[in-house]
């Protein structure tokens, strides 16, 4: 059962495939803006995984989040994740990033939704013809 407080955490490293550079989010060899979210949003959908049910699968809705300093390659991230409310299908996070020293790099607040994975991708493809 999803229930608030679940936590989780995740890391990666700054490398030459998530710098804004290859992201096209800037032309600096620096952790990408979209690479940060992209960690947030895994983080956040790989803790509340485990409570689902068969079936399920959950997708992000909304993300607003503030990336507060660089990142340079050769340092790694830490993500962290709170779920703070559930309604119904509605779950929202709490998400910080942090690089290996300790500097709060992001922060901000996700948004999933529960989902029935079938159902979805029906609806999804359906738009195909």
């Amino acid at each position: 059962m999803v229930e608030i407080g679940i936590k989780g955490k995740q890391t990666k490293m700054v490398d030459e495939t998530n710098t804004a550079q290859v992201y096209g989010s800037g032309d600096i060899a620096v952790f990408a803006t979209p690479a940060m979210i992209g960690l947030m949003e895994y983080t956040a959908s790989q803790s509340v995984a485990p409570y689902l049910e068969e079936g399920q699968s959950t997708v992000g809705t909304l993300v607003n989040v503030k990336h507060l300093a660089a990142t340079p390659v050769g340092l790694e991230v830490i993500c962290e994740s709170e779920l703070t409310q559930v309604d119904r299908r509605r779950l929202v996070f709490n998400v910080k990033a942090y690089d290996e020293k300790g500097t709060l790099i992001g922060e901000g607040v996700h948004e999933r939704f529960i989902i029935d994975k079938d159902k979805f991708l029906k609806k999804a493809y359906s738009q195909l013809g």
